[in-house]
């Protein structure tokens, strides 16, 4: 990587360089078709004047045989090469697209890990399409998927934080090592599933003669010996018993081996990802504690990771071959599966308690990959400053990070000894849900471990709670009170935790009327800072700004304003101290045609 290059620069001088990659491997492999064609019509021709005009030997259908067997295996490593070149360019062009905010709907939506229950992953937007996962995500596995998922979900010690960002600062620089991660493997999709690879490691073992294991290569070999004897000696005798002891053998082992062989291929569907990503990753020198405590973890024993699972790579793929005609024939008296399952088994003894190590440390890797990509890509995004004591939140030109550079609009949020509660009021669409989402979401990135959107924050460790995007459920039988009401003891709840809590609540208890909308939120604020929590509330009814003129000092109102102009209302999304000084709603109605 050249540092005087920006990252777009430093993108797009790579995807220059592999798009022109692809453009050489396809003239090759063009070519080396044409050539393989061309070979064929020359055996053709041979055999022709070998077996039907008599002209020459049919030793000359050796030559071309051979060079379409080298020209072949050419051809093979081309088509690679010409493949791992295309997921170059992607990964480039998406890299790209993420600098210049075309990033929704390329990358993994992380669907799956999204709970309409959780404490604030709907309400910040962390999971779906245009989501802060499908920004951050970059993993080639599930391990790395589920890690990363998790470390948004739910906020970590201090210390892991700042190992965090040691790991990522000198994983941002290794972009040689990122490219080769996310164009490994076979193909570029997510693969590996944990579950049933970790359950098949970890399964005690099905077969526990190992004196069997060594007799069936010994088998095998004495029924070969049979056949040579049987052809020399005309005596099949020999071979009859050996074959009758091995049937006796196999079909008394089938029922365990069926299910050995299948689980194990079923459990391996992506061991040719699995090995070249551990493969990278114990081939790559770090220096920072993190890094080197994940690579200690690929140690297994005797051999890296990386030679070990190629190894079971290689036995999936003897599995595989049972589908062979040939195998499928000489299956009993070659004891083919078992000798297969002897070497899945004994592999599993060796290292199946590592492979949940392995998994772990791969996908916490991954994760730090992630988050040192986007890193990378924002290069004017800080690493928050963590301070201790009691809670607060000092943010200087907040932004919100899934808003597009050029319309994203930064203010500054202090949050802390005093003022305590930040009491949002304006209109609708003037801003107040993005700046709580702004601040919610950038909480969040900080006790990840990642940098923020802003030109500085300094914050103390914070859980997060919100309720900005609860609704009714019709399958639930809840209305949109009743959730809310659920929400806000959660959020409660959360102050009985480790970290202080920073609440977030957008246009809070709107279900009521205004009598109880207003005692029942200057009692809810009143909690809150009893427990040591910070905040921020949203709200277009005016009555309920008056809570901060009760709790002068922990409460402070700041609001954002409109300007309807020529029936249209205008929003700078700046943030003002004070309240709101003007409604523009029924301008806006009347504007429309509405009789009011």
């Amino acid at each position: 990587m050249t540092d005087h290059l920006s990252p777009l620069q430093e993108y797009s001088d790579r995807l220059r360089a592999r798009e022109a990659r692809v453009a050489r491997h396809t003239a090759i492999h063009i070519r080396l078709g044409n050539v393989r064609l061309l070979l064929a019509i020359i055996a053709v021709v041979f055999a022709w004047f070998a077996f039907k005009a008599h002209v020459i030997s049919f030793w000359w259908l050796a030559l071309p045989l051979a060079v379409f067997i080298v020209v072949a295996e050419r051809h093979t490593r081309i088509l690679h090469a010409l493949a791992s070149a295309e997921r170059a360019v992607t990964f480039y062009r998406n890299g790209i697209a993420r600098i210049e905010d075309r990033w929704a709907g390329l990358g993994e939506t992380g669907e799956r890990f999204n709970d309409p229950h959780h404490i604030y992953a709907a309400d910040l937007d962390l999971f779906g399409k245009g989501s802060l996962f499908e920004l951050l995500s970059s993993g080639r596995t599930r391990m790395g998927e589920e890690k990363l998922a998790g470390w948004l979900l739910a906020p970590p010690s201090l210390e892991t934080i700042h190992a965090r960002h040691g790991a990522i600062a000198e994983l941002r620089q290794l972009l040689d090592f990122r490219e080769d991660l996310a164009v490994a493997g076979e193909d570029a999709r997510v693969g590996v599933r944990p579950a049933e690879l970790m359950q098949w490691a970890e399964s005690p073992p099905q077969l526990r003669s190992r004196w069997l294991g060594m007799i069936a290569p010994l088998l095998a070999a004495l029924a070969i010996a049979g056949v040579v004897i049987w052809g020399t000696l005309d005596t099949v005798l020999p071979l009859l018993v050996t074959i009758a002891i091995e049937a006796v053998i196999f079909y008394s082992l089938r029922k365990r081996l069926d299910e050995i062989l299948h689980k194990t291929d079923h459990a391996f569907e992506d061991l040719g990802l699995l090995s070249a990503l551990l493969e990278r990753v114990c081939a790559t020198q770090v220096q920072t504690p993190l890094l080197k405590s994940l690579s200690q973890q690929f140690d297994s024993g005797s051999i890296p990771a990386s030679r070990a699972v190629a190894r079971l790579r290689s036995i999936t793929g003897r599995i595989r071959d049972r589908e062979n005609l040939f195998l499928r024939i000489f299956d009993v008296p070659l004891l083919y599966s078992v000798q297969v399952a002897f070497a899945a088994e004994s592999w599993r003894r060796k290292h199946g308690n590592n492979v949940r190590h392995w998994l772990v440390a791969l996908g916490e890797m991954e994760a730090l990959v992630s988050l040192a990509t986007y890193s990378y890509e924002r290069p004017a995004d800080p690493f928050p400053e963590f301070v201790t004591g009691a809670a607060c939140f000092e943010g200087k030109q907040i932004g919100h990070p899934l808003l597009a550079g050029a319309d994203c609009v930064r203010n500054d949020v202090m949050l802390g000894v005093r003022p305590r509660v930040l009491l949002v009021s304006g209109s609708n669409m003037s801003g107040k849900s993005t700046l709580l989402r702004a601040v919610g979401i950038n909480t969040v990135l900080a006790m990840a471990g990642a940098p923020v959107r802003a030109q500085g924050l300094r914050l103390s460790p914070l859980q997060v709670g919100a309720s900005i995007r609860v609704t009714d459920s019709l399958q639930e039988g809840s209305s949109r009170f009743y959730a809310e009401i659920t929400r806000l003891r959660q959020i409660v709840d959360l102050t009985m935790g480790g970290f202080p809590v920073l609440f977030l609540l957008d246009e809070v208890l709107q279900g009521t009327n205004s009598n109880d909308r207003r005692a029942g939120t200057e009692g809810i604020v009143a909690g809150f800072l009893k427990r040591g929590a910070i905040g921020m509330l949203s709200t277009h009814d005016l009555a309920l700004t008056e809570i901060g003129g009760n709790r002068s000092g922990d409460v402070e109102n700041v609001h954002f304003q409109d300007e309807l102009k020529d029936g249209r209302l205008n929003f700078d999304y700046i943030l003002r101290p004070g309240i709101v000084s003007k409604s523009n709603g029924l301008e806006l109605m009347r504007s429309i045609g509405l009789e009011v």
